[in-house]
């Protein structure tokens, strides 16, 4: 799998993070190092625990990485999900699609990713 074909599966903007990082070794490096962090991790037990400022600095973080990567698809479930945590203090079953979206997105990411690099 190539690069862009990894964006394509993941429904990620190829060209935008291209010409941001310049190489494909460059953007394999970053996108090999997003398997490694805990941010969604931590998103899912924050939530689970029911701390609502951990889990959106866990949310504000996973939207950061995706963000700069042009992880588009999932930029956009962690940003609503992000913006549905700002300021809350307490949980809601009105946070269980929004975290579904991210968790669908996610593992969507994560296949493609897992692909490329050979995880």
């Amino acid at each position: 799998m190539t690069v862009k074909e990894c964006y394509e599966k993941m429904g990620a903007d190829y060209d935008e993070v291209f010409a941001r990082l310049r190489t494909d070794e460059r953007i394999t490096k970053f996108l090999g190092k997003v398997l490694a962090d805990g941010s969604y991790d931590l998103l899912c037990s924050s939530l689970k625990e029911k701390n609502m400022p951990e889990a959106f600095r866990a949310a504000h973080t996973l939207k950061g990485v995706c963000m700069n990567l042009s992880l588009n698809k999932l930029y956009v479930s962690s940003e609503k999900l992000t913006e549905a945590l700002r300021g809350r203090e307490d949980y809601g079953d009105d946070l269980l699609p929004l975290l579904d979206g991210v968790k669908s997105d996610y593992e969507a990411a994560m296949s493609a990713i897992k692909e490329l690099v050979g995880a």
